[in-house]
């Protein structure tokens, strides 16, 4: 679709969309296009600038993009985590102790959660007990 920019021969401005250029012309000589102010059928193309897409726009594009995938990779996360919680134990503190004893088969295998420090964290690690931090969600923070 194409919008024109029109005038009548009064001097009556106004605006039309049209499939093309043929069908403006069609129309014009058909007597179809009539100014909607007097109903003159003397009507032209005005003098219109024309929609420049600019760096401005593109950027703005591209930011609405990004945060419409933000958004739906922090909505994905969320549900992760909630789901990594919905079906694990939360052993708080005992989180290294526990890690352990279901390593090395002291304990029933399941999933657990909860606080370790650093070194702790490192000391799992290095004894081959495979553990990943849940991440902090901004709604979490607050």
């Amino acid at each position: 679709m194409i919008r024109y920019s029109l005038v009548c021969d009064s001097a009556h401005g106004f605006e039309g969309w049209f499939s093309g250029s043929a069908d403006f012309d069609r129309q014009v000589e058909t007597g179809l296009l009539t100014c909607p102010i007097c109903g003159s059928a003397s009507v032209s193309k005005s003098l219109m600038a024309p929609s420049v897409s600019t760096a401005r726009k593109k950027e703005a594009r591209q930011q609405v993009v990004l945060d419409t995938v933000r958004e739906e990779a922090m909505a994905k996360l969320k549900e992760a985590v909630a789901t990594i919680k919905a079906n694990a134990e939360d052993v708080g503190e005992r989180f290294p102790e526990e890690a352990r004893k279901i390593h090395y088969g002291e304990a029933d295998a399941r999933g657990i959660i909860g606080q370790a420090s650093i070194t702790e964290v490192r000391d799992l690690i290095d004894e081959g007990i495979e553990i990943a931090p849940l991440p902090v969600l901004p709604d979490d923070a607050n």
